[in-house]
């Protein structure tokens, strides 16, 4: 757990204060956002997704990267499936009924993201497979100053990754994250040629070509949720909202997220376009806020939400999971999002509301009807991310 590291002789925290550096988001009464609109003959599966699952160690609190030669301290620690299973999680946890195409070694590495995906998380893995012989991918994570550097560990998979999702379910929607060297994913084509909506982001550049044959391939996409620096990039543009603009000429539904500055988006399939402001809690770990935003947005517009409402969702989702360590399991669910708002509408009601009532209050009232303030979450806590932790 937390220390102060070697160099400070290896002394030990008080519990009080890596408590609150390893806290987990809190388990609630499960709530499914889709209820009203599923039928006998609605898909299975809400989100459909295949990429790689890391197995992700995260380190917390650093002062500075290690220079060469040299040894840090980390506040804080945590384990972790990573990668695609960022966004798989913050869906499950919201109420989607998410599905994973991916390998998984039969490692204890590949043991741990199985069991916390499947068993935990309520992830359905069928189109998923157990490798032998195989290393799991691994990453580690340190982050620092509200920023991380990642150093990653990984051999390709024995099984191609778009044979295994052609087993995935029909689905409500797809996520892909595109990239110049290759096209919008066969199976994701497939899962649109069925009724699913095809969200996708895109991966940072190396190269800095920043290639036009990404945009190309938003002729089949629903959603397209760029960070403002890759939409900036790859549209030529200098200012978030021209680079916006210029996306609205490719796909139907452009977002482009810019940090603690907020998100602004247009939907032309309901004439809607909004830009709201960023909501900024306690940073331990940055690490998969941008997937957690993704994930939200989309259980806003399976949901029917109007768009400066799913925009305001997703910032308040990104922003609580970035109070906890690791990609995955710091997504919130509705018990988070529960023990946020209540404490809120709480105030806003004892001053009577109107004009009296805080903004913030205003810009999230939408929450009280999908968490009633009679609802409270329960004080269980989920599992640590910590892959060798005993209760």
């Amino acid at each position: 757990m937390a220390t102060q590291g070697r160099a400070a002789g290896g002394a030990q925290r008080p519990e009080s204060e890596y408590t609150k550096l390893e806290s987990t988001p809190l388990v609630g009464e499960p709530h499914d956002v889709l209820a009203d609109a599923r039928e006998p003959d609605s898909p299975a599966i809400d989100l459909a997704l295949s990429g790689t699952v890391f197995f992700d160690i995260v380190l917390t609190g650093l002062a500075a990267p290690p220079a060469s030669g040299t040894e840090v301290g980390a506040e804080g620690m945590g384990s972790c499936p990573g990668g695609v299973a960022n966004l798989a999680v913050a869906a499950a946890r919201l109420g989607l009924r998410t599905a994973v195409a991916a390998a998984f070694g039969e490692d204890v590495y590949g043991d741990f993201c199985w069991e916390t995906l499947s068993g935990q998380e309520s992830v359905d893995l069928s189109a998923s497979r157990r490798i032998p012989n195989w290393h799991s991918p691994f990453t580690v994570s340190l982050a620092y100053r509200g920023d991380r550097s990642m150093v990653t560990h990984e051999h390709p998979s024995p099984i191609p990754l778009d044979l295994m999702a052609h087993e995935l379910p029909p689905a409500r929607a797809a996520f892909v994250s595109l990239s110049a060297d290759s096209g919008v994913p066969e199976w994701a084509l497939r899962q649109a040629a069925n009724g699913a909506r095809i969200f996708a982001d895109v991966g940072w550049d190396d190269s800095q070509t920043w290639s036009g044959s990404v945009l190309d391939q938003l002729q089949h996409c629903h959603a397209f949720v760029p960070n403002a620096i890759e939409a900036m990039s790859y549209t030529r543009t200098g200012s978030p909202a021209s680079a916006l603009a210029a996306l609205a000429d490719h796909v139907p539904v452009a977002v482009v997220t810019d940090g603690p500055r907020g998100a602004l988006a247009v939907d032309q399939t309901t004439g809607e376009s909004a830009e709201v402001e960023g909501l900024v809690l306690d940073a331990v770990d940055t690490t998969g806020a941008g997937d957690v935003f993704g994930a939200s947005f989309i259980v806003g517009t399976l949901a029917g939400w109007p768009l400066e409402q799913r925009l305001r969702f997703a910032n308040l989702c990104a922003a609580l999971s970035v109070q906890h360590t690791g990609g995955s399991l710091s997504a919130p669910g509705w018990a988070d999002i529960a023990a946020w708002w209540g404490p809120l509408a709480g105030n806003a009601v004892s001053n009577g509301g109107g004009g009296g009532a805080p903004q913030l209050a205003r810009d999230y009232g939408f929450l009280a009807d999908l968490v009633p303030r009679p609802w409270l979450p329960t004080d269980q806590r989920r599992a640590s991310a910590t892959i060798g932790l005993r209760h």
